[in-house]
């Protein structure tokens, strides 16, 4: 009988990783000057190439130095970098934050493997993190979700986004793509732990927002609760004067990260709850595909 993760798998297997399988492995195919794998054409010598790979014949023929150019697969290392905190609960059943992260992780392990790269996990939560070391196999990636799909935990300390990203760059020691997935509410100077990642490794970021998040529901009297801090608060949803400062202060929410990621140099792409899945991450992969030189 299949496990919850195998049939989570199976189903994103049909649903997602075949639309998208090829397309991810070409996002990160790298042009390098010099040996490789697949021959894509000449260009003119410039200075500081390596002589080694001059195409005499051509020279000759054209009486000017001409370099071959291939096209290498690199094999990556990749670590998926996935926030447990206690506001990646919020949404509906189903299909709130944390269904849609393990999705996919799960769709990520599973395309990275199949090309041959290895993919390791570190699942964050403010306590001890859990790290899935690095591995290539559809079994690897099921462990992974195993590991996602056991109980969240008890903190309900606001997300250390800083402490995630520094426990991150302690665990990737080679270079490596690492994919942060989270929703990003948090405190603290996260800016200076994220550029510090960046000095050594390719990093994207995935941020998975709920409606909830975003919008504050006109139903009158309602009790509103940090998912992070417990804290609850009973407001008239439907006062003007709350509605704009709520908008007010996602906005500012909004232009703070971007503005940490821009300055980083981090991409971060948004990924809805309610959006198809397939979609979302093909547009992510197409954007990560635009950026490669």
């Amino acid at each position: 009988m299949a496990t919850t993760p195998e049939k989570l798998l199976l189903r994103l297997e049909w649903k997602v990783v075949r639309r998208l399988d090829g397309r991810l492995q070409g996002a990160h195919r790298t042009a390098h000057r010099g040996s490789g794998i697949d021959f894509t054409g000449l260009r003119p010598y410039g200075e500081g190439d390596d002589a080694r790979h001059i195409d005499w014949n051509v020279t000759a023929r054209l009486d000017e130095p001409h370099l071959r150019v291939f096209t290498e697969d690199r094999e990556l290392t990749v670590w998926l970098v996935l926030d447990r905190s206690a506001s990646m609960t919020a949404g509906r059943p189903g299909r709130g934050k944390h269904d849609v992260l393990a999705e996919i992780a799960l769709v990520l392990a599973r395309l990275f493997g199949r090309g041959g790269n290895r993919v390791g996990a570190l699942l964050f939560d403010n306590g001890m993190p859990r790290v899935v070391p690095p591995g290539t196999s559809r079994r690897h990636a099921l462990r992974i979700a195993a590991e996602l799909d056991r109980a969240a935990g008890t903190s309900r300390a606001t997300t250390d986004l800083a402490g995630m990203l520094d426990a991150a760059a302690r665990l990737a020691r080679r270079r490596a793509l690492v994919v942060v997935l989270s929703d990003f509410i948090g405190e603290g100077d996260w800016e200076r732990s994220l550029r510090r990642l960046t000095r050594r490794h390719e990093v994207v970021a995935l941020r998975i927002v709920d409606t909830a998040d975003d919008v504050l529901p006109e139903a009158g009297l309602i009790v509103v609760e940090d998912a992070e801090t417990g804290e609850q608060l009973l407001v008239d949803s439907a006062d003007p004067l709350l509605r704009v400062r709520f908008r007010e202060a996602v906005d500012a929410r909004d232009a703070r990260l971007a503005a940490g990621m821009r300055r980083a140099g981090v991409p971060v792409h948004r990924i809805d709850t309610g959006r198809d899945l397939a979609e979302a991450l093909t547009e992510v992969v197409a954007r990560t595909g635009d950026r490669t030189p």
